[in-house]
């Protein structure tokens, strides 16, 4: 998940744990929240301690704790925070930084909490890592949180980060409930594996087959709570070099697309893809995107269009609409 959503929900957690009475704890603990983050700043060394990548040592149980246990002697002489309890300080720490391992993990990213002991890995697949809803709640959280910083009385406060907490509990409780129902449908029906998107009750089903000469993909929408199942996609297409002359079909049109739209986007290569084409006039039109799609129907991808006679091709690649025969 993104950097502030990580902080407002770490803060919020804190104001459970620790109540309003100590501000102090709550503040750690939604700094503690954001610095497994702080990854990002050391991409020069990446490749000489590949430990120090991001999502390597600082989001495991170790990083958090040694983080912690630094955090807890240093945090009293910044501004705005008073000497107080190192334990404590130390506890409000290690939960904030652990429950920032703990949102990464229920995204569809990776985090490796055992690190450097155990590569295993925890990803839950309960939601998208950069949910354009989520980023809007947390915005929303973040001015609403700073007009009231002393401007409202106590009370209101108080009543604000409860009510923050319980949107907040119901977004998480919803996800897991329906990627737990989402994994028993894969399983009754054969597919290896399940995407969030956006949309909570949005998932996608799928089962990709890739060799050296073909690409097979078999996907489904599963929306949470649903009564008649969505219909099933399927596409298998050959990987065949790009070559001048005649295409005849749509099926042509993407063989011959295939290899050039992974070139053009190599995003695309690196999650499940699905191609249409359609004829028009003198070109076919041709679409690939990932099948991952946002909830609300878009996703990135490749557009473009083949001559129908000379096999030239214009590809271009960027966010948009898929189109309607496959989106449902």
């Amino acid at each position: 998940m993104d950097l502030f959503t990580h902080v407002i929900f770490a803060y919020l957690l804190s104001f459970v744990l620790w109540g309003p009475a100590a501000p102090q704890y709550i503040a750690a603990g939604a700094l503690a929240g954001g610095l497994p983050d702080a990854d990002a700043l050391l991409f020069p060394l990446w490749r000489r301690f590949p430990i120090l990548r991001h999502h390597g040592i600082t989001h495991s149980l170790l990083g958090v704790t040694i983080v912690a246990a630094a955090g807890s002697v240093l945090v009293p002489y910044l501004p705005f925070f008073p000497h107080a309890s190192t334990l404590l300080y130390f506890v409000a720490m290690e939960i904030g930084g652990l429950s920032h391992v703990f949102l990464d993990g229920f995204t569809h990213f990776a985090v490796t909490p055992f690190l450097p002991f155990s590569l295993r890995q925890l990803r839950l697949d309960a939601d998208v890592a950069i949910n354009v809803a989520m980023l809007t709640l947390t915005s929303v959280t973040l001015v609403t949180l700073i007009l009231e910083r002393g401007t409202v009385p106590f009370t209101l406060w108080i009543e604000t980060a409860w009510l923050l907490t319980a949107i907040y509990a119901a977004y998480l409780l919803v996800r897991g409930i329906a990627r737990w129902k989402a994994e028993g449908i894969r399983r009754r029906e054969g597919y290896t594996s399940v995407a969030p998107t956006t949309n909570p009750r949005v998932w996608t089903l799928l089962e990709e087959r890739d060799s050296a000469d073909r690409y097979r993909v078999r996907y489904r929408r599963y929306r949470f709570g649903e009564r008649t199942p969505q219909p099933e996609r399927t596409m298998e297409v050959r990987k065949v070099a790009p070559a001048p002359g005649p295409v005849l079909t749509p099926e042509a049109a993407l063989e011959r697309t295939y290899l050039p739209a992974l070139d053009t986007n190599r995003w695309l290569a690196s999650r499940a893809h699905a191609g249409h084409a359609v004829a028009r006039e003198t070109v076919f039109e041709v679409a690939w995107f990932i099948v991952e799609m946002s909830g609300a129907g878009r996703t990135m991808g490749v557009r473009g269009e083949i001559d129908r006679s000379t096999g030239a091709m214009r590809l271009r690649s960027g966010l948009f609409q898929v189109p309607a025969s496959e989106a449902n």
